[in-house]
């Protein structure tokens, strides 16, 4: 009898877990990547819309995932005036960055996922720009409110790793106050129904 007990139990845990590996929906239209690069007389940021995302949910943590941005629509929001802003989002959309008539999609995949609390994790996975993949790992913040999750994380990346070498200071010498930084941010918000 006892077999049978713990068998029927085994056998409903198995289920459970099962049924709680559904993908969350993540909702495109609240989710957002924010970027932003700085150069030496200063920095830009804007938006990369995202084509496509998900997140898998099993026993209250995040296991897994996946987003897709738009590179083609790319956006610069700092600059007011509309000649600089379309110069310079039509400059990130060239060879000399992005190069998105090439490359219109970039992605992030999560390979690894610790936490070391219900809203505290490290985050682990590809992150493929211009048809390079590079991996990195950065912090993370989940919160639950009823059945929606919100994760945000930033995840910094040096450029030149994918090919965008653009006034590089380790690329190109006697750049002077030309110099753009190495380093990119992403800071994204990924809202999810649960």
């Amino acid at each position: 009898m006892k077999l049978i007990t713990t068998l029927i139990l085994a056998f409903g845990t198995l289920l459970a877990t099962n049924d709680s590996l559904a993908p969350a929906q993540v909702n495109k239209s609240e989710s957002t990547v924010t970027w932003e690069a700085a150069k030496v007389t200063g920095k830009h940021w804007g938006y990369v819309p995202i084509a496509d995302a998900n997140l898998d949910y099993s026993n209250g943590k995040i296991t897994g995932g996946s987003f897709e941005m738009d590179m083609v629509n790319l956006t610069v929001e700092d600059l007011t005036d509309e000649k600089s802003k379309g110069n310079l989002t039509n400059h990130l959309k060239s060879d000399d960055f992005f190069s998105v008539e090439k490359f219109n999609r970039s992605t992030f995949k999560i390979t690894d996922v610790k936490s070391t609390s219900a809203t505290d994790y490290t985050i682990t996975g590809d992150l493929t720009i211009k048809g390079t993949t590079k991996p990195v790992t950065f912090p993370a913040k989940v919160a639950v409110a009823g059945n929606k999750l919100t994760a945000t994380g930033v995840i910094k990346f040096d450029r030149t790793h994918y090919d965008i070498k653009f006034r590089s200071g380790n690329f190109f010498e006697n750049l002077g106050d030309r110099m753009i930084y190495d380093e990119v941010t992403l800071d994204v918000k990924l809202v999810a129904t649960i």
